[in-house]
């Protein structure tokens, strides 16, 4: 199933299927909705806070990332359940890992604001 658009279509038909994704992990994620909130609060708290540019930056991104790992775990988990609801040793590695690389990005999260607060704010 080739896809034979190109240019400005592909891209406007590309931002409308990130969209799409987005809603559906907002609407069947509660993990999703829950990092959501704490992204939109910390994104804003590091907007307010007086730190330099690249530090902003550095906060956000490590939000932002958190964000995206879930993104990916949670396709992970669709795929899982779409192919069987019976137990697979496979099927519970890959959503395990799917969960541990979201614990890692939350991790590193900690540590960029822990790191980068302590840093400027003392």
């Amino acid at each position: 199933m080739a896809n034979n658009t190109t240019g400005l279509i592909r891209i406007v038909k590309a931002a409308g299927y990130s969209w799409k994704g987005i809603r559906a992990a907002w609407k069947n994620e509660a993990a999703f909705r829950q990092e959501g909130v704490a992204a939109i609060v910390a994104i804003a708290i590091a907007c307010w806070l007086d730190v330099d540019p690249i530090t902003r930056v550095l906060l956000i991104g490590s939000v932002i990332l958190v964000m995206i790992v879930e993104i990916l775990n949670s396709a992970i988990e669709a795929v899982v359940d779409r192919i069987g609801s019976e137990f697979h040793e496979l099927s519970g590695r890959a959503k395990d890992m799917g969960s541990a690389a979201v614990l890692f990005a939350i991790v590193l999260a900690l540590i960029t604001w822990g790191t980068l607060l302590w840093s400027n704010l003392r």
